[in-house]
């Protein structure tokens, strides 16, 4: 009966000791409410700006994040990472959206359905921007669903999927959501979304060349975007203008909105109506046949495309950065949370160590706590060693893999000295010998200058050498990265021209572009430079003084075979056979004595296979040569 009341008295203790923390508890856990309105406000101000000030957008954001998550409040953060994914997709930034798109989706309770409706429908709207039209129409079914009677809701996801369909080219059910959102969107006095929606019938309209119609509602979109402050919408109007006034034949109004896009949108940083407006200018000097100005502007464009990749990587790995300090701040604070209570319950632990002292039971109590605490350190201590276990085991594995690529470089640094060594330092020798006797007074100036004009192909030969050499050597190294993109090769013979003029006078050798202007080939546009500067390269070291070469361009299967054609010397059956291939790969001294590796013809074999095509070459001795090689076409001229 004394144990029983013991144990009674003692528990009655314990309760005392955890009354006064569990009423703490209970009075913080209420307070946060009164602060998630601020969660709400912050929330809300920056879905109202972000298509006119994203960066500002941002930073409210990740405050209502950081604040909801300290506050544990799931709608809260739901809301922030829903807001962030809308910011990331007013920028471009289409995988980084998706994330915390997603994220948003984990967070948002499920008795929000409009919230959800929300995400989802952005999610639809991201995903057609990446082109995956099936999950953009999953989504927007879902949001659909969570839309309910809301009519708001319902006219954004009928505009979505009039955006999709017009991607897909179903113009007719593309006009029947457009005229469904529209009506929705006017019973809920929606003017943004009906700004947008004029945007939407202009596009449908241009895409089936009713320049009349796509003008009109240009016009409408235009006038309410400048009221409504949508600088996005804004940007996508002039993109629109200008394809519209191509269409016309009103060239001059379509270059001038065409640079009014690019303004606005590298302003506003929305690189793809910057890309779309810079595609509608190079286009229209084309209709204009003014080939040198869509060659400057595709230049233009060229430079401001790496200055935009280049920001792009800074920016992604700010963005990143920024995710990983959010990340970081939130664990802060999680981790201070679950410190905070580790803390209270040593201090609820001591009160009744206290308590319990005092009786006879706590001998007891010492030893089944010590042993379950001795236990538990040996479990953490084996938990311990077997994950120092693993990383070692994967340690190892990353130094046997980093060995062998080591290993692989290596031997191509000795391939690279060997060729190096034995094709470059003829070329260097000879440069040197003539400067040392000019400078001992063997040489007049005058023989050293008629010296220079024959060794110059040898010097552009050994130059053009070097640079396969480093290009080549790179891509071994960093591995291959291609960017595809539409190259009107015309143009690009243009260049080659210009680049081997000089070249070509030496040997006064006439160059003829019988490619046809506006054939566009979908490939790398830097891989197809080096490639056709490596085979005229080629063919005018191998053409006699007074010869020619061609370049032309047929379309064979959906396919541009691209032809550069030389009267030069030829070669053998049995030179071809080995023309390709790197055990076997060979050079002949050009008809001015210009040296080369092969290595060039090589570096063309890997470029134009990466590209999706094939190099294949005919010759004849005495007769000329030609390479040839296939790419694929422009789904327009296709």
């Amino acid at each position: 009966m004394r144990i029983f009341t013991l144990i009674i008295f003692i528990s009655f203790l314990h309760k005392l000791s955890y009354a006064q923390p569990d009423a703490q508890r209970n009075t913080a856990a209420k307070s946060p409410k009164a602060t998630y309105a601020n969660v709400d406000r912050l929330n809300n101000t920056g879905s109202n700006i972000f298509l006119t000030y994203p960066d500002s957008a941002h930073k409210i954001e990740a405050d209502a994040l950081i604040i909801a998550e300290k506050l544990n409040y799931s709608l809260g953060k739901g809301r922030s990472f829903l807001n962030l994914g809308s910011i990331y997709w007013s920028q471009s930034y289409y995988p980084i959206s998706l994330f915390y798109l997603k994220s948003a989706l984990t967070y948002l309770p499920k008795n929000k359905p409009l919230y959800l409706s929300d995400a989802h429908r952005a999610l639809g709207r991201t995903y057609a921007d990446l082109k995956n039209y099936n999950q953009a129409l999953a989504n927007l079914d879902s949001a659909m669903h969570f839309a309910g009677k809301d009519i708001g809701r319902q006219a954004e996801v009928y505009s979505e999927r009039a955006y999709v369909y017009n991607l897909l080219q179903d113009y007719p059910k593309a006009l029947s959501y457009v005229q469904h959102s529209l009506k929705l969107n006017r019973l809920a006095g929606a003017e943004g979304h009906i700004a947008v929606l004029y945007g939407r019938l202009a596009s449908i309209y241009l895409h089936q060349r009713d320049y009349k119609a796509s003008l009109a509602y240009n016009d409408t979109a235009t006038t309410m975007a400048v009221n409504i402050h949508n600088r996005r919408l804004l940007a996508y109007t002039y993109v629109d203008y200008a394809l519209t006034y191509n269409g016309l034949g009103k060239f001059d109004k379509a270059i001038s909105y065409a640079n009014k896009g690019i303004a606005l949108s590298q302003n506003i940083g929305v690189m793809d109506a910057e890309t779309q407006a810079f595609d509608a200018l190079v286009n229209t000097y084309q209709l204009q046949h003014e080939y040198l100005k869509a060659l400057e502007a595709q230049k233009r464009f060229g430079i401001i495309k790496d200055s935009l990749t280049n920001i792009a990587k800074l920016k992604t790995v700010s963005l990143v950065q920024n995710y990983y300090d959010l990340n970081t701040k939130m664990t802060g604070m999680t981790l201070m949370q679950v410190n905070a209570k580790v803390n209270e319950a040593k201090i609820r632990s001591q009160h009744i160590m206290i308590r319990v002292m005092a009786f006879s039971l706590i001998v007891l109590a010492i030893i089944l706590s010590g042993t379950y605490y001795f236990y538990k350190q040996k479990k953490l201590l084996s938990n311990k060693l077997q994950l120092q276990h693993k990383e070692l085991l994967d340690q190892k594995k990353l130094i046997e893999e980093q060995s062998a690529n080591l290993q692989k470089v290596n031997d191509l640094k000795d391939k690279l000295f060997a060729v190096i060594g034995h094709d470059l330092r003829s070329p260097v020798a000879n440069l040197s010998n003539i400067i040392e006797m000019f400078d001992e007074g063997y040489l007049t100036a005058a023989e050293v200058h008629d010296l220079m004009k024959n060794i110059n192909p040898i010097i552009k030969g050994a130059e053009l050498t070097l640079s396969n050499l480093i290009e080549w050597a790179g891509s071994q190294i960093k591995g291959q990265n291609i960017n595809l993109c539409n190259v009107d090769v015309f143009l690009m013979g243009v260049e080659m021209e210009q680049t081997f003029i000089h070249a070509l006078k030496v040997k006064d050798i006439e160059f003829i572009n019988k490619a046809y202007p506006g054939q566009a080939a979908f490939a790398d546009e830097n891989h197809l430079k080096v490639i056709l500067r490596n085979l005229i390269s080629n063919a005018i070291k191998f053409t006699t003084n007074k010869g020619n070469i061609t370049l032309s361009t047929v379309i064979e299967n959906n396919e541009l075979i691209v032809n550069v054609i030389d009267s030069g010397k030829g070669m053998s059956a049995e030179e071809m056979d080995k023309l390709f291939f790197l055990s076997s790969h060979f050079s002949n001294s050009g008809t001015s004595g210009e040296k080369g590796t092969g290595i060039g013809l090589l570096l063309c074999k890997e470029l134009v296979e990466l590209n999706g095509g094939k190099l294949r070459v005919r010759s004849k001795l005495g007769k000329g040569s030609t390479f040839y090689f296939n790419l694929p076409l422009v789904k327009t001229y296709a």
